[in-house]
């Protein structure tokens, strides 16, 4: 992680807080949710911390760190550094009245915000994110999710997804797109009622 950090400037005034310290900060804020202005007093001033954060993402930092953790991570479980399989899913949250765009109402759920589709490999691992409108419909936001993700996973061949995802025109969008084969597993039994395990293992985490 550190051979991707910006080097600090040979001329000019010094680095008053490590950079260390401010992506502690941030991965901080991340986790607790709480406002910039907010930061607890032991982190590197708020504006310091929000300043490099706008870099970073400027930068392309943190798009970089995913990519160099995600093959860390499947080379350390003995899997390949690319997959060739991932999984689908989506999930609306609520969010407050006074929320910024995009927000709407996902009336099979009952829920006013957003939606959140993600794209995880067979170890749950963030291949692709992508936000909505609550009221988006998962086959629409699919597209979003997946278009021009055939550079980034050149191995993905086949996608799982629910339910949600049927239809020829989506499964054909995806092989037009990029050759993946989209699998919908279904419930057992359409009397199902609440969780039940599915045929393959599903990891796509949508809680945090």
């Amino acid at each position: 992680m550190r051979s991707y950090l910006p080097t600090p400037k040979a001329q000019g005034r010094p680095r008053t807080h490590s950079l260390r310290d401010v992506l502690d900060a941030i991965l901080y804020v991340l986790k607790s949710g709480c406002h910039w202005r907010l930061l607890h007093h032991d982190f590197p001033p708020w504006s310091t911390v929000y300043y490099h954060f706008g870099r970073f993402r400027l930068r392309g930092l943190w798009s970089l760190t995913l990519k160099v953790l995600h093959v860390a991570e499947r080379k350390r479980v003995g899997k390949g550094p690319r997959p060739t399989a991932a999984i689908m899913d989506a999930q609306s949250v609520k969010t407050v009245e006074e929320s910024a765009h995009p927000s709407g109402y996902d009336a099979h759920k009952n829920v006013k915000g957003r939606k959140r589709h993600l794209l995880v490999d067979t170890l749950g691992l963030p291949l692709s994110v992508y936000v909505t409108s609550a009221n988006e419909q998962d086959r629409s936001g699919a597209r979003c999710l997946l278009a021009g993700l055939k550079a980034l996973v050149p191995r993905l061949k086949k996608i799982w997804a629910d339910g949600a995802y049927t239809g020829e025109k989506l499964a054909g969008w995806c092989e037009e797109q990029g050759g993946w084969e989209l699998e919908i597993v279904e419930r057992s039994s359409a009397d199902t009622e609440g969780f039940t395990v599915l045929p393959h293992r599903w990891i796509a985490r949508l809680d945090g």
